[in-house]
């Protein structure tokens, strides 16, 4: 068959969804509130309580700078409930010892034994939930830091904009140009998935934002989610809570934050990799159908463009494809302060991105499941506690 005559077509095609995308993320992407202007730095109305809950295995090199990162916060009505989740390393212990500088402020949870049908994250953050008896629940990791003021300018727009569910997207801290490259392409091919300045719409069930980093929740609402015990084997607890609040037509807000709150995702482009190769099979529920579209879309959209360059009947929209492409780098890169230059290697972190989805299934398919901070979670469970929670 000679697919010749429609190439041109289909590479016209292509770049007209890429302008629309462009177009769309232009007009909406400024509108999410950037809370670290002067108009933001304001007190909570009605100073509600917070509990802050930072699950944690084996997590030694970065727990220590987290809890200190909140224990500086510049909102008083704040408790810490730090989890040790099994770890085998200095956590726990690190742990202790920051509590016992801080009785008042930071409390220190140890878990021993993983109940079964559990994963350790999401078991530890519903034991937290259950020793906290404030207004509010922030979830987030180990590895995140704040700066002093991050929770009070958060919690304050929560509740200024009435708020259930309340994301900060965090700021990633970039160290190398790896790091810088693919997690520059994953916020591109974000917007390919949920539009966040739509994230307010209760009407847009398919725009929800959730984030492990940064999840914070009136705790009537988590009850009324079901808690964790309602995503109990999901990988991507984040996603699966943020679904479940658009679902249920609550109000979720998004806001940026540049250098609010940080976060530094893996070493190296091959640790961003790793970390992908745990997820990314979990983002199509274990659907091997759905990674391979996934795949052919990918190589469609991002690499096609690129080899269509040589031939004359394609190079028009190819070029509008990648002008496309440029602006949307450009106009992410301003809320995360990714570099727009990392836009360059798109290419080259396509390919890694197509590896890391077939990496993932391959893995998990041939592990039978999925191991994660030395815990292996089967895939038969994994896949019913999805089915479930879908």
């Amino acid at each position: 068959m000679n697919l010749a005559p429609i190439l041109p077509y289909l590479a016209w095609l292509i770049a007209l969804f890429w302008v629309w995308k462009a177009i769309a993320a232009a007009r909406g992407l400024p509108g999410i509130p950037d809370i670290t202007l002067p108009q933001y730095d304001v007190s909570p109305e009605g100073n509600p309580s917070l509990t802050v809950i930072v699950p944690a295995r084996n997590e030694a090199a970065d727990i220590a700078a987290c809890l200190q990162s909140l224990l500086q916060q510049d909102y008083a009505n704040l408790q810490i409930i730090a989890v040790d989740d099994r770890s085998a390393d200095q956590t726990g212990a690190i742990m202790d010892s920051l509590a016992a500088a801080h009785p008042d402020k930071l409390r220190v949870l140890h878990i021993t034994e993983l109940p079964p049908n559990w994963l350790g994250k999401t078991h530890a953050m519903a034991l937290a939930t259950r020793h906290a008896a404030s207004d509010y629940l922030l979830f987030t990791d180990a590895d995140i830091l704040f700066r002093p003021d991050a929770l009070r300018r958060c919690l304050a727009q929560a509740i200024a904009t009435n708020a259930d569910h309340f994301v900060t997207l965090p700021t990633p801290t970039i160290k190398t140009r790896g790091e810088g490259m693919l997690l520059g392409f994953l916020q591109v091919l974000g917007l390919w998935v949920t539009r966040p300045w739509r994230a307010d719409n209760p009407r847009a069930k398919r725009d929800f934002v959730g984030i492990g980093a940064f999840c914070l929740l009136r705790r009537s609402v988590y009850q009324k989610l079901g808690g964790f015990e309602a995503v109990r084997m999901e990988i991507l607890e984040d996603l699966s809570l943020a679904r479940r609040v658009k679902l249920m037509e609550l109000r979720q807000r998004v806001a940026i934050a540049p250098g609010l709150v940080k976060v530094h995702w893996a070493s190296g482009a091959m640790g961003v990799v790793g970390v992908m190769t745990k997820n990314l099979f979990a983002v199509f529920v274990f659907r091997i159908s759905l990674l391979l579209i996934a795949c052919g879309w990918l190589a469609l959209f991002y690499l096609a463009p690129i080899a269509w360059l040589a031939w004359p009947e394609t190079r028009i929209p190819s070029i509008v494809t990648l002008v496309a492409i440029a602006l949307l780098y450009r106009l992410a890169g301003r809320l995360s302060g990714i570099s727009a230059w990392y836009g360059v290697l798109f290419p080259i972190s396509a390919i890694l991105f197509l590896y890391s989805l077939l990496r993932s299934m391959v893995i998990t398919l041939k592990q039978g499941g999925v191991t994660w901070r030395g815990t292996f979670y089967p895939l038969a469970e994994l896949r019913k506690d999805v089915s479930t929670s879908h």
